[in-house]
Formats: structure tokens, C-alpha cells, sequence
């Protein structure tokens, strides 16, 4: 299994809408499974694709205590929605340390296909409606703070967009120390 690369918003890969997966093949097992690895890894409770730069419909998730119950779901729809709605603090991997309060509906069910192609139906609430929403959102290119005002979704993207600097001045320094050392012998 591989570790993947998660896309940082405000990247602009993460607006692009994905299309439905076609072909269930070795192909999809692996990405499939090399997601499962990357979400765990991170450590988060749900994966979309195009995290990770697929723009396939493709979630991996597994809101339990034990994190043993990875659950796979390819070309997921939403079927209903509660009336009901909550609100719960969100996070996302793409949005290192960032989390904010979103209101979503309680319990929803989806539809959707396991890696064989099959279809089946997955009903959640609470941490798992939310991480099945959040996903499914990533699929039609939508992140958790485009739910947030205009106002702390840009403080947000320039925090990001900050560190990101910051990473890339602190790796270009490391580097040119490596360079130094490598020129005196």
C-alpha cells in the first residue's frame, strides 16, 4: 500500500467535480486501498478522491472507536436528508487544524456502490452523517468552509496559504544548506 498526497486548500483541484467510476477493477482496489492507508495515516475518518487528485466518486470512512470498519463507498448519492438539522465542529485533512461549526441535517441515507459494483444502501447520524455529507461534498467540489462566511472563510485561506509559505521557505532553506555541505567536499 502507498501513502497519498492530500491536496491543501485552497488548491483548485479540490473545486473540480468528479465523475462516476466506471470500471471496478485492481486498479480501483488499490487506490481504494492505499486511501484507506492515507485517511488512517493522517489521521482522519473520511477520504474523498479528489483529495488525494482522483476525480473519481470515491469515499473511504470509518467514524469507529477501534478505526476497524473502513467502509468503501464508489458513485455515492444521496438519497434523504433529515428535517432535523445539527451542528457539529468540522475538520478536514485538505484544512490542516482548522476546525469550524457546521449546521448539516442529522441522519441521512445514501446509496451507493462497494468495490464489486454492487449496490447498497447506508444510513447514519451523528459523526457519520457528517463525514458522509463532508465527502460527498468533496465529490461535487465543495469544502466545509464554503459553509462559513465570505469573512472567516478568507482568514482561513490566508492562514493556509501563510503556512504554506512557510513550509516552502523552511524546505528551500534545508535544501540550500544540503547544497552547501555537498559543495565543500
Amino acid at each position: 500500500m502507498t501513502q497519498l498526497t492530500i491536496l491543501r486548500y485552497p488548491d483548485s483541484r479540490l473545486m473540480k467535480p468528479s465523475e462516476p467510476v466506471e470500471v471496478f477493477d485492481e486498479a480501483l482496489k488499490k487506490l481504494v486501498e492505499d486511501m484507506g492507508e492515507t485517511m488512517y495515516k493522517a489521521p482522519g475518518v473520511g477520504l474523498a478522491a479528489p483529495q488525494v487528485n482522483v476525480h473519481r466518486r470515491i469515499i473511504v470512512v470509518d467514524t469507529s472507536e477501534k478505526k476497524d470498519d473502513l467502509k468503501v463507498l464508489i458513485n455515492p448519492e444521496i438519497v434523504s436528508l433529515s428535517e432535523e438539522k445539527k451542528v457539529y465542529e468540522e475538520g478536514c485533512l485538505s484544512l490542516p487544524h482548522i476546525y469550524e461549526n457546521v449546521e448539516r441535517p442529522a441522519q441521512v441515507k445514501v446509496r451507493a456502490q462497494d468495490i464489486h459494483g454492487g449496490w447498497f444502501e447506508l444510513e447514519g447520524d451523528g459523526l457519520l452523517a457528517v463525514c458522509l455529507q463532508h465527502e460527498i461534498d468533496h465529490l461535487k467540489g465543495t469544502v466545509f468552509v464554503d459553509y462559513l462566511s465570505p469573512m472567516k472563510r478568507n482568514r482561513i485561506k490566508s492562514k493556509l496559504l501563510k503556512e504554506e509559505r512557510e513550509i516552502k521557505k523552511a524546505a528551500a532553506a534545508q535544501n540550500s544548506g544540503k547544497n552547501r555541505k555537498k559543495g565543500r567536499r
